[in-house]
């Protein structure tokens, strides 16, 4: 694999894992009700602890785009 490909395999990982981050908040901005009780089916959680999941889960998984795709990509383009 050739470092332009890499290049290009990161970006587009950077792109679509965003997008699957801005679904989710806007998912969790829309439908937030709908959300709590499909998922209260399954887990008892009281709204603030729901809440604080799902805003801990997206900090998590932000930071896991940034370290593991835009970082390396951001180095690739300085190296090539």
């Amino acid at each position: 694999m050739s470092i332009a490909m890499a290049r290009e395999a990161l970006l587009w990982c950077t792109v679509i894992n965003y997008g699957v981050l801005v679904v989710w908040w806007l998912v969790f901005l829309l439908a937030h009700d709908w959300m709590y009780r499909l998922h209260g089916r399954w887990f008892h959680l009281s709204m603030d602890q729901f809440d604080a999941l799902h805003y801990v889960g997206m900090g998590l998984f932000k930071i896991g785009i940034l370290l593991f795709n835009l970082v390396p990509y951001i180095a690739l383009r300085i190296v090539g």
